[in-house]
Formats: structure tokens, C-alpha cells, sequence
């Protein structure tokens, strides 16, 4: 098992992880976040949320300036003046709205992009402050699906013959280049970090969270809300934890399971 006394990198999700599936609260997760910074342990944020949404967020968590991963791993963040979106190729979101308002004429879906901050807000219990910040996308949408399963199939195959993928978030599901997602986000992020290798301790909640879990060493499965379940890749049945609560509350358990 780890120990706070060597070098780590936690990486962790937001929305039903760090913040409480309802609230977006994290106090039950303080006592821990300050330890994590009075032993000099970076948290990287890895989250379905837009980077308008991360920065001011880490401003309160006391991290800003540290690297990201927003939008699904559609973006990195590596400091202040450096972002990217992953693949480096992959068209932005205008040109992805476009794409998707097309495949509207044959498919029943609404995206971000055609509702208003205060739809947003309705559906996701942000205020419409934050349901704003959740719109400034930049590499992905986020969309309601509102059409049959087998639709939805042809769907995801017309998307795949874009370049295109579909990754299902705690709420909604996700259209993003081929190429991204958490896990190729992250393996780009520590490969771009200097400095002596570092221990990864990963934590998540959805099944869009499974790619960055595999890619960390110790992975922190946090009991969630979908309906679909995470699943790993990895064998590796030591290095997985399995949380018995939710939210925040289950990712100071996970931490305490590898880190005390």
C-alpha cells in the first residue's frame, strides 16, 4: 500500500465523487483535502465538467493552477497558459454542433447547445450561474437522448464513421472525438509531468470513469447512482477498492483504504 510519505498524484473525478451526487457539496471530504496539501500531493481534477467549471472550482478547493482534464478528457489542461484538446486534431465545438444538428433530422436527441441555462439548471440541480459555466464547452456535447435503443445504435455507428464516440456520463451521455476520453487524457498528462515517477490513486463513480481507473495504480471504485456499472479492464484485484458509501464520503473511505 502507499503511504502519504511518498510520491503521489491523486486524480480524481467530480460529480458523485468529490462532490456529492445532489448538493455538489464536498465537506465531508475537507479533513482529507487538507492533508493531501500539507504533504504536497497534487489532485488532478478528471471530470465530465467544462474548464469554466474547474477553474473557479479549484480556486476554492485551494488547487488552482494545477493540470485538469476536462469535458470527459476532450481537454487538458496542463497550467494556466496551456490547453489542448485530445486528440490535438479534433474539431471544436461549433464544428461538432454542427455535426450533431444534422444528425438531428434523423434522430430524437437535444443537446447543451440547444437548451437554455435555465433547462440546464432544471435538469441538473446547478444554479443557473453554473449551468452557464457547464455550457462553455469546448470539445464535446453533452446530450439528451430522447429516441429508441435501436436508434440509438445506428447512431453511435454514424458517429463512430465521423471520427466520433459516445461515452455515458453519471447524467447524460457524452459525444467526443475518437481518441479521448479519461484514460488517454491522463496517460498524456503524466507523461507531459517532469519530475520523479509518482504513485497515481484514481477515484470515480461512472462508467465514464472506468479508462482513467484502469490507468491509475490504485483505483477507487466510489459507489454511484448509474444505472450502468464501472467496469475495469484491470486484474489487478488488490489495487481496487470497492466503496460501500457515496459521494464524497466514499472517496475519504477509498483514501483511507490505500493511504492509512
Amino acid at each position: 500500500m502507499p503511504t502519504l510519505q511518498q510520491p503521489l498524484i491523486v486524480v480524481t473525478d467530480l460529480d458523485g465523487s468529490l462532490l456529492d451526487h445532489h448538493s455538489y457539496r464536498w465537506d465531508a471530504a475537507e479533513e482529507w483535502l487538507e492533508l493531501l496539501q500539507q504533504h504536497n500531493i497534487p489532485l488532478v481534477i478528471c471530470s465530465s465538467k467544462t474548464a469554466a467549471e474547474i477553474l473557479p472550482l479549484q480556486k476554492k478547493l485551494g488547487i488552482d493552477g494545477a493540470p485538469f482534464i476536462a469535458e470527459n478528457g476532450a481537454l487538458v489542461q496542463l497550467d494556466p497558459t496551456e490547453r489542448m484538446r485530445i486528440p490535438a486534431d479534433s474539431i471544436a465545438y461549433a464544428a461538432l454542433c454542427q455535426t450533431l444538428s444534422v444528425l438531428q433530422s434523423k434522430y430524437r436527441f437535444t443537446g447543451f447547445h440547444d437548451f437554455t441555462d435555465r433547462d440546464v439548471s432544471a435538469m441538473t440541480g446547478l444554479s443557473e450561474a453554473d449551468a452557464a459555466l457547464s455550457r462553455q464547452r469546448d470539445a464535446s456535447e453533452v446530450l439528451v437522448w430522447r429516441d429508441s435503443e435501436e436508434a440509438f445504435e445506428a447512431f453511435r455507428a454514424e458517429l463512430a464513421a465521423l471520427n466520433l464516440t459516445l461515452t455515458q456520463g453519471g447524467r447524460f451521455w457524452h459525444v467526443m472525438p475518437a481518441g479521448s476520453g479519461k484514460g488517454e487524457a491522463l496517460r498524456w498528462l503524466l507523461h507531459q509531468l517532469e519530475g520523479e515517477p509518482r504513485i497515481t490513486v484514481g477515484l470515480g463513480d461512472g462508467p465514464n470513469d472506468g479508462p482513467m481507473l484502469d490507468t491509475v495504480d490504485y483505483a477507487v471504485v466510489i459507489k454511484g447512482y448509474s444505472k450502468t456499472p464501472v467496469s475495469l479492464q484491470r486484474q489487478d484485484l488488490s489495487h481496487i477498492y470497492h466503496t460501500t458509501h457515496y459521494g464524497p464520503e466514499g472517496w475519504c473511505e477509498g483514501l483511507d483504504y490505500f493511504l492509512t
